[in-house]
């Protein structure tokens, strides 16, 4: 009996150790952390009724903004608050997201509770389709849960605002990144009345952080992230930003995957752009 449950125990632990340093969990992994996690659907609340994950909770990433049609300035803690009890989600539970294949939405997810406290967060590399065609349960069915007692708590190191990249833009020991598409960038489109990007800011575009090689998107790899960011110094913050703090989020999660200290920009050029206090480099010659 004692030998059973020190070989269990030494399972248990191996397979701790395999996930802690990773924060994306790879389709042919899932089934050793699943029953252990809060899994959460990021995708739309009809979406989530049509089918999901069994057990898994829906919190769409739409409801993670405070007014998007404005901006993409992240939901009031008393309102996220609210939300995350309402899922029977703890701060100290292991969470594991997915979305419908983009990463877009999941990784938005993934910054707002890390924003709100959050630590043990991971994505699934693959979306819901992926996960049905793997033969993993669905429902139709909303997931009953207890309400939760979490307290919210803001982590200010994952959240920029207007104010901190202004002083971003004038410090040598940050980096800012803008995760739109070069178009954008350099001034040709914007969602703002004004073109062009962020002084400072360097063009890392969120697709870069997708595979796209196969049937299925993927997260890319470590070895690929590192090639993707190579130029950039650890010893330097990063501040990122995109329209609305969505794709840039997918930036924002491989920083993290790879060790950088990155914070989301949440309001981003829909904000920045709107501005006219605020500086523009426009490249276009528009």
């Amino acid at each position: 009996m004692l030998r059973l449950f020190l070989v269990s125990l030494t399972l248990f632990f191996i397979t701790s150790n395999l996930f802690a340093d990773k924060l994306s969990i790879e389709l042919e992994d899932l089934s050793k952390v699943i029953s252990s996690s809060k899994v959460i659907d990021a995708r739309s609340s009809d979406l989530f009724l049509k089918g999901h994950l069994k057990d898994s909770v829906n919190l769409p990433a739409t409801i993670t903004y405070e007014n998007k049609s404005k901006n993409g300035k992240i939901t009031t803690p008393t309102k996220m608050q609210e939300i995350i009890q309402n899922l029977g989600i703890n701060v100290n539970d292991s969470i594991l997201i997915y979305d419908d294949g983009t990463f877009f939405d999941a990784s938005r997810v993934f910054w707002s509770l890390e924003v709100y406290g959050f630590e043990n967060v991971k994505l699934i590399n693959a979306g819901f389709n992926e996960l049905k065609k793997n033969s993993f349960e669905i429902s139709k069915k909303p997931t009953k849960v207890k309400k939760s007692d979490y307290i919210v708590s803001i982590n200010n190191k994952r959240l920029a605002t207007k104010f901190s990249t202004q002083i971003a833009t004038k410090n040598d020991s940050q980096i800012i990144i803008d995760a739109r598409p070069e178009e954008s960038y350099i001034g040709k489109e914007s969602v703002a009345k004004r073109f062009g990007h962020i002084p400072k800011a360097i063009n890392i575009p969120a697709g870069h952080n997708i595979n796209d090689k196969g049937e299925n998107l993927k997260l890319k790899t470590l070895d690929e992230l590192k090639e993707v960011y190579k130029s950039l110094d650890k010893n330097k913050k990063i501040v990122i930003y995109c329209k609305i703090g969505r794709i840039a989020s997918t930036n924002y999660f491989a920083l993290r995957e790879l060790g950088f200290d990155v914070a989301n920009y949440d309001a981003s050029w829909k904000e920045w752009g709107n501005d006219f206090s605020l500086p523009v480099v426009n490249l276009s010659g528009n």
